[in-house]
């Protein structure tokens, strides 16, 4: 028996959904991908700064509790 930090996900299916969020602390646009399976966010900087260290935030998050800007397809 193994055990597991993340919940396994049934028939291979990742819900994924996409938006734009602004983080008025870092002044830095992050466009986002959030994998609602596991309530986890990826956030990948629009426009990368000059020192690439940390430029790719992975959070736990929950998007019911945040406004972002955007979603998209």
């Amino acid at each position: 028996m193994s055990m597991s930090l993340v919940p396994s996900v049934n028939n291979n299916q990742i819900s994924i959904q996409k938006f734009i969020d602004w983080d008025k602390f870092e002044n830095i646009f992050y466009n986002n991908l959030y994998l609602e399976n596991y309530k986890i966010v990826i956030k990948i900087p629009l426009i990368p700064k000059k020192d690439l260290k940390n430029e790719i935030k992975i959070k736990k998050f929950n998007l019911e509790k945040y406004t972002f800007l955007i979603s998209y397809d």
